[in-house]
């Protein structure tokens, strides 16, 4: 049987992003315990145990909140009445009302993959962009290997292997290029690539920051400078996740939770209008009123 850190190695090692939940305090009564853990993967399921349809439902929810900005949470769910905590930052109460009377505390700890950054070429800028991306802990991918799943892709062959490097990038959808080339030959080697206008945006040359850049070094400074950018300004993202679209969300109309849509949600349609609920007995209790 895989074990929740064993299923944590193998998501990290295919740079699929993931939320490792564990719980780190359960008060009386409730069905988890100090140490349960999962993992909640980008489509919302779930692996593990973290307590209850109730508060797994809970912690699923918040679990997509931290894919999506990166941040830890402490997430403290809470029965119907009771005393709230203190606002504390990094910290998230919500009341759960079909709990069994207990409160947990589950700690979410995105796990996302380190951006990936494939280097072309056999020059001295092309090893100076490497060992930059590498200390910034970027995932370096050979020139050799596939641009799918990369952030940005330097092409760094002066005048080898270019074309072919740079429609293999386009055609893997990477969001960022960087073509290390003068102004002049970069623009017209764009053009003999007859690039429609959505590509040629993504083409970046000359490539990198201008900050008077003369050496490999201070070129692949420049070049990185202006990758982490476009990352952290622009919001570049991966040329393709592994992670599946957000899932739809709705609130439970009995006792007012916040539920992920999906094939085992439960789930009414009355009066021409669909409802989800986050268990079993919310969805009775509704359909019998």
């Amino acid at each position: 049987m895989t074990t929740i850190a064993e299923r944590a190695r193998e998501l990290t090692d295919t740079r699929e992003p993931f939320v490792h939940a564990t719980v780190v305090r359960a008060q009386d009564p409730t069905s988890a315990r100090p140490g349960d853990d999962a993992v909640i993967r980008s489509d919302g399921s779930i692996e593990g145990f973290v307590g209850g349809v109730c508060a797994e439902s809970s912690v699923r929810a918040a679990a997509l909140d931290t894919l999506r900005d990166g941040v830890a949470l402490l997430l403290r769910v809470l029965p119907e009445g009771a005393t709230p905590f203190p606002d504390t930052p990094g910290a998230r109460v919500v009341v759960n009302p079909c709990h069994s009377g207990g409160a947990i505390e589950v700690f979410l700890r995105p796990m996302l993959p380190a951006p990936a950054v494939r280097v072309v070429g056999d020059t001295p800028i092309s090893a100076a962009v490497a060992t930059v991306a590498a200390f910034l802990d970027f995932d370096v991918v050979a020139a050799d290997d596939s641009s799918t799943g990369c952030t940005a892709v330097v092409v760094a062959g002066l005048g080898r292997g270019e074309p072919e490097a740079i429609r293999a990038a386009l055609d893997a959808g990477v969001g960022f290029i960087a073509l290390v080339a003068s102004g002049k030959r970069g623009v017209a080697l764009l053009d003999e690539l007859g690039l429609t206008d959505e590509e040629r945006a993504r083409v970046h040359t000359p490539a990198g920051l201008e900050i008077g850049a003369r050496t490999p070094a201070e070129i692949a400074l420049a070049i990185m400078g202006e990758v982490v950018r476009a990352i952290r300004v622009d919001g570049l993202a991966p040329a393709t996740g592994t992670s599946a679209a957000r899932p739809q969300q709705a609130v439970d109309p009995v006792c007012g939770m916040t539920v992920l849509v999906g094939a085992e949600t439960p789930h009414a349609r009355v009066d021409g209008q669909d409802f989800w609920f986050c268990c079993a007995g919310c969805l009775a209790s509704y359909t019998a009123a």
